[in-house]
């Protein structure tokens, strides 16, 4: 199969994404996490443990590693409607925490409306610029206030 993009060609900046690091415990992390998003204008629809689930299931050995599922209800209206419902199968918007070592976590997010729009299943047009802009501004804001706790 041959892939519609070349993803080596793809820029951090193209889908969106961001990292970063925070100095707290796991748990910590996932609660100072859950309350910044919710504070920039997210619910968390859905979350769960990859990692737990993985080393009950198969006895994986690893590390802490969770996803939130965030949710801004009025950028998810308005990405169905420009995307004739397709975008859908890309929420919510995860959030990822997962532990480098002890005491150490990174923060993981790509934008699901670039990665939609870079894969067809959104239009190219200024309806879905309009809406990757503003997402974007409501990520950029929690990003920023992640090192709130450190």
């Amino acid at each position: 199969m041959t892939l519609p993009i070349d993803p080596s060609e793809l820029s951090e900046s193209d889908i969106g994404e961001k990292r970063a690091t925070l100095h707290m415990d796991h748990d910590e992390a996932i609660e100072h996490v859950r309350e910044v998003f919710t504070d920039a204008g997210f619910g968390v629809a859905t979350e769960f443990s990859p990692s737990e689930m993985l080393n009950e299931k198969i006895g994986a050995d690893r590390d802490p590693y969770y996803v939130l599922g965030a949710c801004n209800p009025n950028m998810a209206d308005r990405a169905l409607d420009a995307s004739d419902l397709k975008m859908g199968g890309l929420f919510p918007c995860n959030v990822v925490v997962w532990e480098e070592e002890p005491g150490v976590q990174t923060v993981y997010h790509v934008s699901i409306m670039r990665v939609g729009r870079l894969v067809g299943m959104a239009p190219d047009d200024d309806t879905m610029a309009d809406i990757i802009a503003d997402t974007g501004e409501l990520v950029d804001e929690a990003f920023s206030n992640l090192d709130a706790a450190e």
